[in-house]
């Protein structure tokens, strides 16, 4: 693979309570672990969310680049990610996500289609593929 372009990000001070910044500065946030984990959460993002945004933006991305080669409309359409993170029995931890693909203005099968494809190009389901387990949902209905 030739890269067309490469993003960079980097975490300082306690890792998942601590800072990350991207290299050209639009990323600059202190980080905080979940409540849920055992940490204070609050007003701070975490790995898990930030992986979410990217999974959503860049699947709808990706089905709206399939819908438009199909002629779909894709008017008020929407991806929602949910990342879950657990452990993975090994003394480690693994995630599991959620996709919920919404199309409000098309029809059930041909959303379905559109979303199974879109499976298949996006960068990050081919990244996850086979390594943790993705879910798709698919609905028709306005969000």
């Amino acid at each position: 693979m030739a890269a067309v372009y490469t993003a960079v990000a980097t975490a300082t001070g306690d890792g998942r309570g601590g800072h990350t910044t991207s290299s050209d500065g639009v990323i600059d946030l202190d980080l905080a672990v979940p409540k849920e984990m055992g940490g204070p959460g609050g007003e701070k993002t975490n790995p898990e969310q930030l992986f979410a945004a990217g999974y959503a933006a860049c699947f709808h991305g990706a089905a709206r680049l399939v819908a438009g080669k199909q002629k779909a409309d894709t008017t008020g359409s929407s991806v929602t990610a949910e990342v879950g993170i657990g452990s993975n029995g090994q003394g480690g931890f693994a995630l599991e996500v959620t996709l919920k693909v919404n199309f409000p203005a098309l029809d059930q099968a041909t959303a379905e289609s559109i979303v199974e494809t879109a499976h298949q190009v996006c960068p990050y389901s081919n990244a996850t593929r086979n390594n943790i387990p993705v879910e798709l949902v698919v609905t028709t209905n306005p969000a």
